[in-house]
């Protein structure tokens, strides 16, 4: 039995969880989540570009938004690394768990990031927008 496998009590029934196998379903959750909030920057960037240089905080928020969805593309590529690494094999070991780590901290980083991001708000303050009328018939 390899250091990976763990026999856990199942209700007697003894099933081996294979860790490699739980490692890549954590992974491609990870990756869900992070296509997810990419998603939501680039609807928050689409909308900050619509309004222009009207918001408040135009400079910030598109300088935050885009670094915020560089670190996420950069996340997903790790993830991409990390979810082909064995960490049954002892030569995948240690690259899996540097890459963790430093996919921890990016993560960290974008939380970070979006917090400031939401607390800038992507509401318009001060004068209403302009309602765009439909194109004429």
């Amino acid at each position: 039995m390899s250091t990976a496998a763990i026999t856990p009590e199942m209700g007697g029934r003894g099933k081996t969880l294979d860790a490699n196998s739980y490692a890549t379903k954590k992974t491609i959750a990870q990756g869900m989540l992070d296509i997810a909030l990419l998603t939501a920057n680039a609807s928050q960037l689409k909308y900050v570009l619509q309004l222009g240089h009207q918001h408040e905080f135009y400079t910030l928020m598109v300088w935050l938004i885009s670094i915020s969805i560089v670190l996420q593309v950069s996340v997903g590529v790790i993830l991409l690394v990390v979810g082909g690494l064995d960490i049954n094999r002892h030569g995948d070991q240690r690259p899996a768990i540097i890459l963790n780590d430093v996919t921890l901290i990016m993560i960290f980083i974008i939380s970070l990031i979006n917090v400031v991001v939401s607390g800038f708000g992507m509401e318009h303050s001060g004068t209403r927008l302009r309602e765009v009328s439909p194109p004429p018939k």
